[in-house]
């Protein structure tokens, strides 16, 4: 009717359909990656931050879950000026304490055993800690950005979330 073929059916502009085999999707795909990279890229925190996210794929580790962060948890005291954070993880029979202040970061296990204990902010650790019989351990360096636990004690591993310090 509108001189094309009468087998095909014509789309509401009258052209001709699409057909599949001619198209390469590897090649699109290629294209719409470019684009979004020059539209809209990744912002570099956002890199930076799933990096750091990575380096937590230890697959035998437990993740050992905030359950008390003062930031969120405690109640203000009027008048207290450069508080620590008061931080608690737990982990099946593990607790974690963490106290972050701007000299470094000091922590204990309960029940106290020794460990060694990595401070993970990116994609290598960071300092590396030894918890003491009664479980306590001690950092001279705050960490900066996001910052996990890794805890290697004589039964497990044990990976705290990621926090921004």
């Amino acid at each position: 009717m509108n001189g094309l073929n009468d087998d095909e059916p014509d789309d509401i502009f009258g052209e001709v359909p699409f057909v599949d085999e001619e198209f390469d999707h590897d090649r699109l795909e290629e294209e719409l990656r470019q684009a979004a990279a020059i539209l809209d890229p990744v912002p570099a925190e956002l890199r930076r931050v799933a990096i750091e996210a990575y380096a937590l794929h230890d697959l035998d580790a437990r993740i050992a879950e905030l359950t008390f962060d003062s930031l969120v948890d405690a109640i203000p005291v009027r008048g207290a000026v450069d508080v620590p954070r008061m931080l608690t993880f737990h982990t099946g029979g593990l607790t974690v304490d963490v106290e972050v202040t701007d000299e470094g970061l000091m922590g204990q296990l309960l029940p106290p055993q020794s460990a060694s204990i990595e401070v993970l902010h990116g994609p290598r650790a960071g300092a590396s800690l030894t918890a003491d019989d009664m479980g306590r351990f001690a950092c001279d360096a705050p960490p900066g950005g996001p910052f996990a636990l890794r805890l290697r004690t004589d039964a497990e591993v044990v990976v705290t979330e990621w926090l921004r310090a």
